[in-house]
C-alpha cells in the first residue's frame, strides 16, 4: 500500500554546489532567532512586499510551467498554472498578511458543533466578495475532539514569554503544483515560526528563480532560500547538522527512506522503532482518492453536470495531483450507474490526452495495465501521452492493486458496493473509504440535495466519521487546497511507522491550533449568485476561459477590489 517512488525516476538537474548549500544554511542559522523578534506588523509589510514581487514575475512564472507541462501559451489549459501557482500563492500571502494585521488571531466567521459534538469552525466565505465569486460554497475545519478554537499559539506564547531560540526548517519541495513549495515555506515562516529553505523537486526545479523573486523581501531578510539538486542534495540537507525540522511533500517511500533509511535495513529499523533520522517532521503524501457517488434519481442535466465535474477531478494538471480522483464508489443498485458511467467516459474522451510531464506516468500505467487487462483506453497511447483510463468493475476488496497504489497518471477505477438504500450505502461507502483505500488526505462526496435531505442524520454521521484530512461535497478535494482559509493535510494520527498520507498540516490561514479536517461543500449544479444558469467549476476539462479567469483571479487576489473583481465575473460566466 503505497505511493509511487518518484525518487527513482527524477530527472538529472545540475545541482546547488555544496559550499553554496552550507553558505546558505549559514545565513539562515544567522537569523532565525532574529525572525522570532519580527512583529507581526512587520510581518505584514514583508506579506505585502512579496505580493508586489509575486504580481511582477507571475506572467514569465506561468510561462515557464506552461512550457514545462506541454500547455500551449493563451488556451485555456494555461489558466491551470495561474492558479496551482501564482494565484494560490498569492492568496496565501493575502490571507496570512491580514491574519498578523490581526496580531496571529484573525476573526472566525462562524462557530457550531458538529453531530458527534466537535467543534465546527466556519471559515468561508468570510467576505461579500467570496460570496459573490463562490455563491453557494463553504467550508468548514473541524477542530480535534475536546479542543476549543484557539489561535495563533506561536504569537500567543511569544506574548506570554518571549522566544530566544529559533529553528530552521527545510522544505522538500514537490514536482507537480507550482505553489506547494512556496506555500509550505509560508507556513513554516508564519505559523510555526521557522526560517525555511526549500528544496526544489528534480521535476520543477525550473521554478527556483521564481520563487526567489516572488519571496525576495524574505530573501533578502535571510529567513528564506531555494536550493535545487536531486536525493543527495536532499539527504546531505536532512542530515545537515543546523537543519532543526523538516516538511516534505511527496511520496510515503522517500519519506521512510528519510525516517528509516533505504535498502533491506529499512523494515528491521521500523519494527524495532529505531529511525535513522529523528528530527521533527510533517508530511502530505498522497493517497488513493475515493469520489462516494450516493445513489439517487438525478435529472439528464444533472448527471450530466457531475460527470464533466468528475471527469475535471481525474484531468486537472494531466492527473498529477495527490488529490485526483482515482477511484469512484457506487452502489450496485443504483439504476442510473451504467448511464452515469458513460457520460463520465464521454467526457473524457472529450478531454485531450496531456503531456505526461511527470517522469515514471508510463511505467506506473503499465503497472495498472497489468493488473486490469479490462482496461478502456480512451484515446491513443503514445510515448509522451497518458490516455485517460477507466479500470471496470474493481473489486471491492481490501488489497485490491488499484485501491492500494496510487496511480498518479490517468487512471479511474470503478468500484460497486452491495447496499442500495442511500442511508446503508452511506454507512458501508464510509467504512470502504477509511478501511480499504489507502492513504487518508482527502475524498469527495456527490449527494443530491433529495437524498440529503432524506438522509441528513447518515450524512452527517458520514461526514463525522470519515478519516480524511479534506472532505468535498459535490465538488473536488482540490478546492480544499486553493481556498487557504482550509487546512490541508492527513488526517491526524499516523504514527511514523505508518506514515501513509502524512502527518501535519499546510495552509490554515486562520492560524487554528488543533485542526483534525477540512470540509467544502458546494451545490449540486453550482450557479451564480444562486440562481441562473449552471456554471462551471475552474476545474473542469471544457473550461473555455480558465487562461483569462486565471489571470484575473491572479490580479484579484493582489488586491480585492469592486475594480479587480469585475474581470473575474467575467471570465467566469464566460466559460
Amino acid at each position: 500500500m503505497t505511493s509511487p517512488d518518484f525518487a527513482t525516476v527524477a530527472p538529472k538537474v545540475s545541482a546547488t554546489p555544496r559550499d553554496d548549500l552550507d553558505k546558505k544554511i549559514a545565513r539562515l542559522v544567522a537569523n532565525k532567532d532574529r525572525w522570532l523578534q519580527v512583529s507581526t506588523e512587520m510581518r505584514a509589510e514583508l506579506l505585502q512586499r512579496c505580493i508586489e514581487h509575486t504580481q511582477r514575475c507571475a506572467k514569465d512564472w506561468v510561462r515557464a510551467a506552461c512550457e514545462a507541462k506541454g500547455i500551449e501559451v493563451g488556451t485555456p489549459r494555461e489558466g491551470e498554472e495561474w492558479l496551482g501557482g501564482p494565484m494560490t500563492t498569492m492568496r496565501n500571502l493575502r490571507l496570512f498578511k491580514e491574519a498578523m494585521l490581526a496580531g496571529g488571531e484573525p476573526s472566525l466567521p462562524g462557530l457550531s458543533s458538529a453531530v458527534n459534538g466537535q467543534t465546527v469552525v466556519k471559515v468561508f466565505p468570510q467576505t461579500g466578495y467570496d460570496s459573490l465569486l463562490f455563491g453557494g460554497l463553504t467550508a468548514e475545519v473541524w477542530l480535534e475532539p475536546g479542543q476549543a478554537p484557539t489561535q495563533g499559539r506561536i504569537y500567543r506564547e511569544k506574548r506570554a514569554e518571549p522566544k530566544t531560540k529559533g529553528c530552521v526548517a527545510l522544505v522538500l519541495g514537490a514536482g507537480n503544483v507550482a505553489s506547494i513549495g512556496p506555500m509550505d515555506a509560508l507556513y513554516k515562516l508564519f505559523v510555526d515560526d521557522e526560517v525555511a529553505l526549500v528544496k526544489t523537486n528534480p521535476v520543477n526545479a525550473y521554478l527556483q528563480p521564481f520563487w526567489e523573486e516572488a519571496f525576495r523581501p524574505l530573501l533578502d531578510l535571510g529567513v528564506f532560500a531555494v536550493v535545487r539538486g536531486g536525493a543527495d542534495v536532499g539527504s546531505y540537507l536532512c542530515n545537515h547538522p543546523d537543519v532543526d525540522t523538516i516538511h516534505i511533500t511527496g511520496s510515503d517511500r522517500t519519506h521512510d527512506v528519510i525516517v528509516w533509511g533505504p535498502g533491506k535495513d529499512q523494515a528491521t529499523r521500523k519494527a524495532e522503532g529505531r529511525p535513522v533520522l529523528t528530527k521533527p517532521i510533517t508530511s502530505e503524501l498522497g493517497a488513493v482518492t475515493p469520489c462516494i457517488i450516493v445513489p439517487g434519481q438525478w435529472s439528464d442535466a444533472e448527471l450530466a453536470y457531475q460527470a464533466e465535474n468528475v471527469a475535471g477531478m481525474v484531468t486537472n494538471n494531466a492527473s498529477f495531483n495527490c488529490n485526483a480522483c482515482k477511484m469512484l464508489v457506487m452502489s450496485e443498485g443504483w439504476a442510473q450507474k451504467e448511464l452515469f458511467v458513460k457520460l463520465v467516459r464521454d467526457a473524457l474522451e472529450r478531454t485531450p490526452s496531456r503531456k505526461a510531464y511527470y517522469p515514471g506516468a508510463q511505467e506506473r500505467f503499465d503497472g495498472f495495465l497489468s493488473h486490469y487487462p479490462n482496461a478502456e483506453m480512451l484515446g491513443e497511447r503514445t510515448k509522451d501521452e497518458v490516455p485517460w483510463t477507466i479500470l471496470p468493475d474493481v473489486p471491492a476488496e481490501a488489497g485490491e492493486y488499484a485501491l492500494t497504489n496510487e496511480a498518479f497518471c490517468g487512471v479511474l477505477g470503478e468500484t460497486y458496493l452491495p447496499e442500495r438504500d442511500a442511508g446503508e450505502f452511506l454507512q458501508a461507502a464510509t467504512k470502504f473509504a477509511n478501511d480499504v483505500c489507502w492513504g487518508t488526505l482527502s475524498c469527495m462526496m456527490l449527494i443530491h440535495p433529495k437524498e440529503q435531505d432524506r438522509y441528513q442524520r447518515s450524512f452527517d454521521q458520514a461526514l463525522a466519521d470519515l478519516r480524511y484530512g479534506g472532505i468535498a461535497v459535490n465538488t473536488w478535494a482540490g478546492m480544499i487546497y486553493g481556498l487557504v482559509v482550509t487546512t490541508w493535510g492527513a488526517f491526524p494520527g499516523h504514527p511514523l511507522e505508518d506514515i501513509q498520507s502524512g502527518r501535519g498540516v499546510v495552509h490554515n490561514a486562520l492560524l487554528l491550533d488543533h485542526p483534525q479536517k477540512s470540509i467544502v461543500r458546494a451545490p449540486f449544479v453550482w450557479r451564480a449568485l444562486g440562481m441562473g444558469p449552471a456554471m462551471k467549476h475552474a476545474y473542469f476539462g471544457n473550461h473555455n476561459s480558465l487562461h483569462t479567469l486565471g489571470e484575473a483571479l491572479t490580479r484579484f487576489e493582489a488586491n480585492p477590489t469592486p475594480f479587480t473583481v469585475a474581470p473575474v465575473l467575467s471570465a467566469g460566466m464566460k466559460a
